[in-house]
């Protein structure tokens, strides 16, 4: 493209001085420090408001170092030096060099660094130059592909060739995703029971792929394995109802645990993350007397169960990371009214067993000063839309009155469980003509305040991700028993992450872009998992 040109002349004209001083015996720190970078050409995503933000300046020489050495995050840390070298009050820990790399820098920065530097390896390597810190040539050049490596496919162009995978590959990378998923599971049935557990996942999972209830499932499936392979439809059910309330939960945080631990091994993902807190209905048709887990919702005669998730949203694996059920004060029983920062507060410390958690998006839902509170007390930012009452109008009147479009308002929380200051930001709504507000901890200005707003746009990847599970992997079922109900949910959400982790996998061996997009279809993986629970004898 040509407005790249500039920058990437440039990275060349970076790349020739640092070799033409090393040539020169020039140290390599030395050389890397007084090159002339042309830093007016690339962007500093962090605004000053920024918390904290390293020198740019700095940060891309350093990582200038890194591409050429071909160290990682950790290694760096192993020499402290570096940051008197490069004008840094301290070499930054692994979550913040990762950010730095995946947020701060834009792909122009990170394009324009790895074209200098690896313009230099070769350089260095061709030209049989004495630079023992430069990493091997080998790493730096793109080997040529065995075309007999890919499917011959007819509607695949060669730029698509990369996302296909053999059968092998797949069923490897599944497996794998299947029992670090699972394993966190028992319903702790005898050990002589004719069924072992998998035997109940395999046919879950089945359910779950043809959108069915247990009594048809069943049947299919036995028609499918065999008529003594699997459970009958009520064995199964049985056997799910023996699985603890508590204990699910407590399975699926050790099943996130497990595929948290799976991705850490394939790339540096324990960067602190942005996270998305949301509730989401199963839609419940039966009689609501006695059911105290079943909940009314906007429409008048509408009711169901209700689940709250906490996801991984942005540029990450998009991963569920702690699920908590949301029992609601309804005509029909003597529950106590919810508590929502309760919920709040349990999901989030669940899920910081996993990941650090940088940012909480929450939606309207969650409008509320014991929120605020409760993610401030668990040291992480949030951003969440504001409902409009008479006060938020009044200021919106004011701003049209006064020609602006942005503002911010300083204010302060000041509840039961504690109290911190705020701010209130006055944006134009992305959904409507009118003004949208948004709270936050964060110290943000009105010049920053609509971008730093845009990050809510992240959002909407949770609504897929709940399209996906409700309709790729949930079975079917009218059991008004609610441990039926939550094991069908927890299931489909451990099949979507199971799906994500394969995703990622696959992406990770051949060194793909990490697009959100999967190479895979859910459907492919879920018959892959239901294919392949039990080994072979």
């Amino acid at each position: 493209m040509v407005s790249q040109k500039p920058w990437l002349t440039n990275a060349y004209l970076v790349g020739i001085e640092l070799t033409a001083a090393l040539d020169t015996d020039q140290s390599f720190c030395t050389a890397l420090r007084t090159v002339d970078v042309p830093f007016d050409l690339l962007d500093d995503g962090y605004p000053e408001w920024h918390p904290g933000p390293r020198s740019f300046e700095g940060m891309v020489r350093l990582f200038l170092y890194r591409e050429l050495t071909g160290e990682s995050y950790r290694a760096l840390g192993r020499y402290p030096e570096l940051a008197d070298v490069f004008g840094l009050e301290k070499i930054p820990t692994e979550s913040v060099l990762s950010r730095t790399w995946r947020n701060r820098f834009d792909e122009m920065t990170r394009e324009f660094i790895r074209t200098a530097a690896h313009y230099v390896v070769k350089e260095i390597h061709d030209r049989d130059l004495s630079v023992p810190e430069v990493r091997p040539k080998a790493e730096v050049v793109t080997p040529k592909r065995d075309p007999s490596a890919f499917s011959d496919k007819s509607d695949r162009d060669a730029d698509e060739s990369e996302d296909c995978f053999t059968d092998e590959q797949i069923q490897r990378t599944t497996r794998l995703a299947r029992y670090h998923g699972f394993d966190g599971f028992d319903s702790g049935r005898a050990e002589n029971a004719t069924y072992d557990d998998t035997q109940f996942f395999e046919l879950q999972t089945f359910m779950g792929m043809v959108g069915c209830g247990a009594p048809q499932g069943a049947t299919r499936f036995q028609y499918r394995r065999g008529e003594e392979y699997g459970p009958h439809g009520d064995t199964h059910l049985r056997a799910v109802k023996q699985f603890d309330t508590d204990d699910l939960i407590e399975g699926f945080d050790q099943a996130s645990d497990r595929l948290v631990s799976v991705i850490a091994e394939e790339a540096s993902f324990r960067r602190p993350v942005t996270a998305a807190i949301d509730i989401t209905t199963i839609p419940y048709y039966g009689e609501v007397q006695e059911m105290p887990m079943v909940s009314g919702v906007q429409e008048e005669d509408e009711r169901a169960f209700k689940f709250a998730t906490l996801s991984i949203v942005g540029e990450n694996i998009p991963l569920v990371l702690a699920i908590e059920p949301i029992r609601e004060s309804s005509a029909w029983d003597d529950n106590q009214s919810n508590q929502i920062h309760r919920v709040v507060r349990l999901l989030v410390r669940r899920a910081k067993e996993h990941v650090p958690i940088e940012t909480v998006l929450c939606d309207r839902e969650f409008d509320s000063m014991d929120v605020y509170q409760t993610l401030s007390n668990l040291d992480v930012n949030y951003l969440i839309p504001k409902r409009i009452t008479s006060t938020e109008q009044d200021a919106i009147e004011t701003m049209e009155a006064d020609g602006r479009e942005v503002a911010v308002e300083r204010a302060s929380v000041d509840v039961d469980i504690g109290s911190h200051s705020m701010r209130f930001l006055y944006v134009p709504s992305t959904k409507t003509d009118g003004t949208a507000v948004f709270a936050t901890n964060l110290n943000v200005g009105p010049e920053e305040a609509a971008a730093f707003c845009h990050r809510y746009s992240r959002r909407w990847q949770i609504e897929t991700e709940y399209k996906s599970i409700k309709n790729d992997f949930l079975a079917k079922t009218s059991s008004k028993d609610y441990r039926v109900r939550l094991f069908y949910f927890v299931f489909a959400v451990l099949l979507h992450n199971i799906w994500r982790l394969t995703d990622f996998l696959l992406k990770a061996a051949v060194d793909g872009p990490m697009d959100y997009a999967p190479v895979l279809t859910a459907g492919e993986v879920v018959e892959l998992v239901s294919a392949d629970l039990i080994p072979a004898d």
